[in-house]
């Protein structure tokens, strides 16, 4: 008796099945791998000079980091509640506008009487969009101010896109001042001009993985995480996710700032994690130069991180191993630090005043 002919479906199983073993076992072999799980065994060998030596330092940098991703939390991503900047919703236009001007950010969270309370989101390019065609609006009605309604549910009306662009053609020839942008009230208010989009919303403890999926998918740049009780913990852009891969992304706005320390307090200091050595040494007083030598680093966030052996998290303490000095750890996430404080010990502190006295 013949064999029974495979179902297409079946097959084209077994087929992609096969093909992913084949991958997986190309991959054990191009590494030299044979370990049980291949996620470590690339681990391993990103770290085994030797074997990816065909990788730049960045690539390198860059593949771990994805490999990293798989186990962040949407806590660990999130810009903590006290940084978040956004505005009430009982707000105007022009309050907005100026909270736009000195964030410098493109989406703003809007809120009811608290952060605890959120209603939505408001995009730079909608508030735009409210002005530029309400300043039109105001070439065809010399009568009072101009007001628009754009956008529902984070769709613009029927229609209004495309009246827009056709519109937006003619303003010149409408009138020699073009736009009267003088004329746009902006006293309204964000609750009935109608430019609020829906935001997302997830639990601290999210796979962040799993929400860059859902704000691809949902096409959302923000997400705020809700705590079990409903109040608000933070913020998560889509950028915050993609920078845990790729680094830092500055834009043209992005302000080009020189790291900063200073002192809070006698032998207390705040210091950017990006201030270099020789900086902070002058500052502190501190031998620090030395030590970046003997760790191999030339910045504070460096030596901190040499000193623990590890990224430290925020809140933690990690001290010099001659315990003339530590690091309060304020601000930092899963793969770098932001911010410290240097607490020099009570001795290093006096000895340092004697020498200055000397001087």
């Amino acid at each position: 008796m013949a064999a029974p002919e495979r179902d297409s479906d079946e097959s084209n199983v077994v087929e992609r099945s096969s093909s992913r073993g084949s991958i997986v076992e190309r991959l054990r072999a191009m590494f030299g791998l044979s370990g049980a799980s291949i996620r470590d065994d690339i681990e391993d060998a990103l770290d085994d000079d030797a074997i990816s030596e065909d990788f730049s330092p960045y690539e390198r940098e860059m593949l771990k980091n994805v490999l990293a991703l798989h186990d962040l939390k949407v806590s660990d991503v999130m810009v903590p509640r006290a940084d978040i900047v956004a505005i009430s919703i009982e707000s105007r236009l022009s309050d907005a506008l100026a909270t736009f001007r000195t964030a410098g950010h493109s989406r703003l969270p809007v809120h009811g009487e608290t952060l605890d309370d959120p209603r939505g989101m408001v995009h730079i390019r909608d508030f735009v969009d409210y002005v530029a065609s309400s300043a039109e609006k105001a070439l065809a009605s010399p009568g009072g101010p101009a007001q628009d309604g754009q956008v529902q549910d984070g769709k613009e009306r029927d229609g209004q896109a495309q009246n827009r662009k056709e519109h937006a053609g003619k303003v010149g020839a409408l009138s020699p001042k073009g736009p009267q942008f003088v004329r746009v009230d902006l006293s309204v208010r964000l609750e009935t001009a109608g430019i609020l989009r829906p935001v997302l919303y997830a639990p601290p403890s999210m796979p962040a993985l799993d929400l860059l999926v859902k704000m691809q998918a949902t096409r959302t740049h923000m997400a705020l995480v809700i705590d079990e009780y409903g109040g608000t913990d933070g913020l998560v852009s889509i950028e915050d996710i993609v920078e845990m891969i790729v680094g830092d992304i500055e834009d043209e706005h992005d302000l080009d700032e020189n790291p900063k320390i200073e002192a809070v307090a006698p032998g207390v200091f705040i210091a950017d994690a990006r201030v270099g050595l020789e900086d902070a040494a002058e500052v502190t007083g501190l031998d620090l130069t030395g030590y970046g030598e003997k760790e191999e680093v030339d910045t504070i966030g460096g030596l901190a991180t040499a000193f623990a052996g590890r990224v430290p998290i925020r809140g933690e303490v990690v001290a010099c191993p001659d315990k003339t000095f530590e690091f309060d750890i304020l601000d930092a996430d899963p793969r770098r630090l932001k911010k410290l404080k240097i607490r020099v010990s009570a001795v290093e502190t006096v000895r340092s005043r004697g020498a200055d006295d000397e001087t």
